[in-house]
């Protein structure tokens, strides 16, 4: 299979000669990860500018229960510069659309760009899966893979939905128990708390039991949430089976009520039915950027850009850091996030003939290292820009992975913004914790909450 590589408006845009796209790449393109690619599929070196560095990937460190992750090189740098409405227009081609509205709209909004660090790393078994998965993976339609185990599933892209499953299967330790608090931030600065302890226990990407994807086999993680405040939301759990596969088949989930008292199946647990106890303000399939089901839009892999993105977080996602320092009207804390500039994939999703969303279209902004969805553009069905999301990717050097921590979702209908995934106020991720068998089924929820 050939490639031609073209630069047009910015974007280096992919093209597949005449042939049908495959997922699995053959051995001569497999071989250049770990080479002039990354383990993972990124480009190893830097850009000609020297604004971006060849990639250094960090060492292990750490514990992995009882500490937060500092960064002590990047939490105490001063920014090299800040991107404000009155010079925009000179980084213009490096923002999302999100980021042009936010800079357009408030006066108080800036963007304050670092030195860039491309350091994300993975543990040894995961190179070695994806190198695998490389040439053995495959997708059929957006949802149904075959072939793919413990790693990135597909380090040298050639379709929209290939990223995104990249994000979605990324390895984030086997078992975890995490708090996932979120705020609503009104115009005016106020804000609602609630607090989520989240339990995940992962299947795919599990070093010590890595449980492969096939197209008869395709459940990946199980999720158990408690919503332990305010009054009102306390005692609300949700348990998720995520799955590849469409339909009922990509998600099973339920849902326990404390005024029903009894777990429930949640079919609406999907797509743009709003999270509970977000009150709207997030959809099921925002979560972790993106999740769930794929099968409403067509994916398109625009190609890859330069852009400034949230970056090496830590600082913002750790204990010094209060929910109230966060939240300001209309948009978080300008002086708390970091931005660096960073290769990241392009990826379009458009709403299929057939199908219904609140989003028309969407744009997300993928990073080259990580995997991580770090931005969207998300537009009504009037194609205007309605929500845009952002994630402030963190290290993880105790795990060796990263994620995005927090989210936020701005509302620009209302002015008013969404966090969530923040930890600051009460306890750092718990890798070192265990789930006994029956621990993520119905039956176990519906007695835990009796007891």
């Amino acid at each position: 299979m050939t490639l031609r590589i073209a630069l047009i408006g910015g974007v280096f845009v992919i093209a597949v000669a005449a042939q049908p796209a495959a997922a699995k790449v053959g051995p001569d393109e497999a071989a250049q990860l770990g080479k002039n690619l990354t383990p993972v599929g990124a480009e190893r070196a830097g850009n000609k500018d020297g604004t971006i560095p060849e990639w250094k990937p960090m060492k292990k460190r750490g514990k992995t229960s009882g500490e937060y992750t500092t960064e002590p090189v990047q939490d105490v740098e001063k920014p090299l510069f800040t991107i404000t409405k009155a010079n925009m227009a000179q980084y213009a081609d490096k923002l999302t659309e999100g980021h042009k509205k936010l800079l357009a709209t408030y006066d108080t909004y800036k963007m304050n760009v670092y030195k860039t660090y491309r350091d994300s790393a993975w543990p040894d078994e995961i190179y070695k899966a994806t190198a695998e998965n490389a040439v053995k993976c495959e997708i059929a339609g957006t949802d149904i893979l075959d072939g793919c185990k413990l790693g990135f599933p597909f380090p040298i892209p050639k379709s929209g939905a290939e990223p995104i499953w990249n994000h979605k299967l990324k390895w984030r330790g086997e078992k975890v128990t995490r708090y996932n608090n979120q705020m609503i931030v009104q115009p005016n600065g106020q804000f609602q708390l609630t607090k989520i302890v989240e339990d995940v226990e992962f299947s795919y990407s599990n070093i010590g039991k890595p449980v492969p994807l096939t197209k008869t086999s395709g459940e990946f993680l199980k999720y158990l949430s408690q919503t332990v405040a305010p009054p009102r939301l306390a005692g609300t759990f949700i348990l998720v089976h995520e799955k590849a596969g469409t339909g009922a088949e990509g998600r099973a989930a339920w849902l326990y009520s404390p005024g029903l008292r009894r777990i429930r199946r949640a079919p609406t647990v999907c797509c743009d039915n709003p999270y509970e106890g977000t009150d709207g303000h997030q959809f099921y399939d925002q979560v972790d950027m993106f999740n769930g089901v794929l099968e409403r839009y067509s994916w398109k892999l625009v190609g890859k850009k330069e852009m400034y993105v949230a970056y090496h977080g830590n600082k913002l996602a750790g204990p010094n850091v209060k929910y109230k320092d966060m939240a300001q009207p209309h948009h978080l804390n300008s002086d708390l996030p970091r931005y660096e500039l960073h290769r990241v994939w392009v990826v379009e999703a458009n709403i299929k003939s057939g199908t219904s969303h609140t989003f028309k279209r969407r744009k997300l902004y993928v990073d080259e290292d990580s995997w991580n969805i770090t931005a969207a553009d998300n537009y009504d069905n009037r194609d205007q820009l309605y929500q845009f999301q952002e994630g402030h990717f963190v290290v993880a050097p105790t795990i060796l992975g990263g994620s995005t921590v927090p989210e936020v979702i701005y509302h620009f209908n209302s002015g008013r913004y969404f966090i969530t995934a923040m930890a600051n106020e009460d306890k750092p991720n718990n890798f070192e914790v265990n789930f006994n068998e029956e621990y993520f089924t119905a039956a176990a929820v519906q007695k835990r909450t009796t007891r």
